[in-house]
């Protein structure tokens, strides 16, 4: 039950329903405490023990402060929060939101890592451990899942999500608020949940943040919408505005987007937070002052103002001079109210403050088994010439690179609450693999970048890694002596962590600084090489793909990284990842991703190039790696594809069946993929979508039969007046180990 202090100003939640609760403390608050309520801070110059007195605590004392983010520890929070229940007019509790994005002192793999796993089970618990540990440190609210559909590898964000798919996305997205939210909101071990960027993020022009997006609606409902509407569906408690525009209005102000879509057509009944100063950049969209963009937002339906304090400053102005309605403000403050009463805030202020559990829910060693299992889970092998994986352990090993022994870099961007000192690298993980089998012999070989300033820039909170004493030349000839007395390379390079999330674009999306010159160089020594390769985004690999004998893409692990990979690279873990999104060749080539349209004037499939084709003069169309690519250290042969009928009416049913056989003599797991391609529509449809998946199990020498259901539902579109069905006609079935390499049939289906 809540405190007795605070019994005195707020009446007892257990006693009515929420809605009444909510009514009976509205009507006692002032027109300022309700703005108050909007109003998301950041934590300021809070000093445990000195919270009353800080400006932040005066604030809070005022009736000012709805919620803080990104201030995290018991007893900070706990301090935070009696001064809120305990010090303010009507003892209404803060709700504390963070960026918990891919776990929480325990990292699990950046996000596009996950989804490489293509295991919702998988996902759904690194959620629920994020969720466990966060709420244990006293945070109740998460700033996630990023949901947005990224096809193009310059943006930085891309890490963040699932890629290019909708419905890959739309089924992660089900899983990681599953995971946060947990069956009760109530609990002190589940969070809320924060899906983001609403919408159309991802699509940003040129790969550059937080600039232009703009696209057709046809687009938007089919490609970019679904994974917001499936966290809507699946429950998710709050919804994160975005940076960019949507049809010329910044998303932050744009009613049609924040209340139209979301709350008319998808039903949403959470609450709407912008994103950093989101309200005050659209000053610099062109929108307007503070107080026209404030009003702006709130009437498209914004509830909470992260930041900016437009709201805060602005609204009782715009009140009086009749820009807005009491009714905007009531409804916005009742929606924050609302969340906090499903938190079980008002029952109990200090749910998540138990000074019990950090000891015992943070960072403990079943946490970071199931992060070193997820880690290697997710790893995606690009390369395997002659069957060069698993190494071996015995001989000698170099262990080579930038990336070798880098532990702020393990846990990838967006690791918030990560104490890096704890991450395993690479180079320990191989020395605990291998014990006294054999000998591992350590070079850094290059810098990760050979420019300051760019150094500085990617740098771990500050700590840069660059080796400023030697010279690249120096670097690689340390590198090729210690390889010359090996027996086999391993290069452990690719990108800072700080290369990809926010604020991190790249226009060059190949092998950074020098790196490429050390792979020449390890080459030459006429050893065998293989690239152990740390990546927020696909990479152009052209080069390494053509000289480098084994390549494993593994994201970033997290704390755990450096035990997967070994795990993996000795043969403990056959790596069963497949790539989320397209690895272009060449950067020229983006936005390359696999189900996109056909051209009027398509190219013949296998041709380079054909005059007045859709083509280039320099390179093929194809990606280098499609979508859904990834090996296995066995191989798996697919069968015919069987259907159940060819010809079906209305609402039957299909069944599309396929045997799978590990024809290698190491067991593993094939993640089998369904696509469909609408041969003839009233609008143009893709060449094909992923419409199911299914991650078998499958001993070496075995044969599995796969199968897929698949229903009307499954051939649904957004056509030309936005109205989601399904139109009869001829439909191609695809099953198959990725995007490019299936089996196929076709089926004729009526109404």
């Amino acid at each position: 039950m809540i405190l007795t202090t605070c019994t005195q100003k707020i009446d007892d939640p257990v006693k009515g329903d929420m809605t009444t609760f909510i009514d009976g403390l509205m009507k006692r608050m002032t027109l300022q405490e309700k703005i108050g309520q909007l109003n998301l801070p950041g934590s300021g110059d809070i000093i445990t023990g000195q919270t009353s007195n800080s400006d932040i605590g005066k604030r809070i004392k005022d009736g000012q402060v709805g919620g803080l983010l990104n201030i995290k520890s018991v007893d900070k929070i706990r301090d935070v929060q009696k001064v809120a229940v305990e010090e303010s007019r009507l003892g209404i509790p803060l709700i504390f939101g963070m960026d918990v994005i891919h776990g929480y002192q325990t990292t699990f793999p950046i996000p596009l890592g996950l989804a490489s796993s293509f295991d919702m089970a998988l996902i759904e618990q690194s959620a629920r451990v994020a969720a466990v540990e966060a709420s244990a440190d006293g945070i109740c609210w998460a700033f996630s899942p990023m949901v947005d559909i990224a096809r193009d590898p310059r943006w930085g964000r891309i890490a963040e999500g699932a890629g290019e798919d909708p419905y890959l996305g739309s089924r992660v997205a089900e899983a990681y608020v599953r995971g946060y939210q947990g069956d009760d909101l109530a609990k002190n071990n589940t969070i809320l949940a924060c899906v983001k960027h609403y919408a159309l993020y991802g699509a940003a022009e040129a790969g550059r943040d937080y600039n232009t997006t703009d696209m057709s609606r046809i687009r938007m409902f089919n490609e970019y919408l679904p994974p917001y509407h499936a966290a809507v569906k699946a429950g998710v408690g709050s919804v994160m505005t975005s940076f960019n525009e949507v049809d010329g209005i910044p998303a932050t102000g744009n009613r049609w987007l924040m209340t139209e879509v979301l709350r008319d057509q998808w039903d949403f009944n959470g609450f709407v937070v912008t994103d950093y100063t989101a309200i005050n950049e659209m000053i610099a969209h062109g929108m307007g002052d503070l107080q026209t963009v404030s009003a702006l937002a709130l009437k498209a339906g914004v509830d909470m103002d992260m930041i900016g304090e437009g709201f805060l400053t602005t609204l009782e102005q715009s009140l009086k001079e009749g820009k807005i309605t009491q009714a905007g403000i009531d409804q916005a403050c009742r929606r924050i109210l609302e969340a906090k009463y499903k938190l079980g805030l008002f029952e109990d202020p200090y749910r998540y403050c138990d000074t019990s559990r950090p000891g015992t829910d943070i960072a403990t060693g079943e946490h970071n088994r199931i992060a070193r299992e997820t880690a290697a889970q997710t790893f995606v092998l690009l390369k395997n010439e002659d069957q060069l994986l698993p190494l071996n352990d015995k001989g000698r090993i170099a262990l080579v690179g930038p990336l070798a022994d880098s532990r702020d870099n393990m846990a990838g961007m967006w690791s918030v609450a990560v104490d890096h000192d704890e991450s395993v690298t690479v180079l320990e993980g191989f020395k605990e693999a291998v014990g006294d089998r054999a000998g591992i012999l350590y070079a850094k070989g290059s810098n990760i970048v050979d420019d300051k300033d760019l150094d500085s820039w990617i740098s771990t909170w500050g700590r840069p890694t660059m080796d400023t004493v030697r010279t690249a030349g120096e670097l690689r000839k340390e590198a090729v002596a210690v390889a010359s007395k090996c027996d086999v390379i391993v290069a452990v390079m690719g990108e800072a962590a700080e290369m990809s999330g926010e604020s991190s674009c790249r226009s060059d999306i190949s092998l950074p600084g020098s790196q490429r010159q050390l792979l020449e160089a390890l080459l030459e020594t006429g050893k065998p090489v293989v690239l152990v390769l740390f990546t927020g985004r696909p990479l152009t690999l052209t080069w390494e793909q053509k000289h480098i004998p084994a390549i494993l893409n593994v994201w970033f692990g997290g704390t755990q990284a450096g035990n997967a990979i070994a795990d993996v690279i000795f043969g403990k873990v056959n790596p069963s990842g497949k790539l989320p999104v397209t690895f272009p060749q060449q950067v020229g080539q983006i936005p390359l991703y696999y189900n996109h349209k056909s051209t009027g004037r398509p190219l013949e499939e296998g041709d380079w190039y054909q005059k007045y084709r859709s083509n280039y003069l320099d390179v093929t169309n194809d990606p280098l790696y499609p979508f859904g690519f990834g090996l296995s250290f066995t191989r798996f042969g697919y069968g015919d594809l069987v259907l159940d009928k060819t010809r079906l009416t209305g609402e039957q049913t299909l069944t599309a069946s396929i045997e799978v056989t590990n024809t290698g003599a190491i067991d593993g797991a094939e993640i089998v993929q369904l696509y469909i391609r609408d041969l003839v529509g009233s609008i143009t449809r893709p060449v094909k979508e992923l419409k199911g998946f299914q991650k078998v199990f499958i001993k070496a020498g075995e044969t599995r039969t796969v199968s897929f259901t698949i229903t009307p539902e499954d051939l649904k579109f957004y056509n030309y007046n936005l109205v989601y069905d399904w139109e009869p006609g001829e439909f191609v079935i695809m099953v198959g180990g990725n995007s490019r390499d299936v089996e196929s049939a076709s089926i004729i289906w009526e109404k």
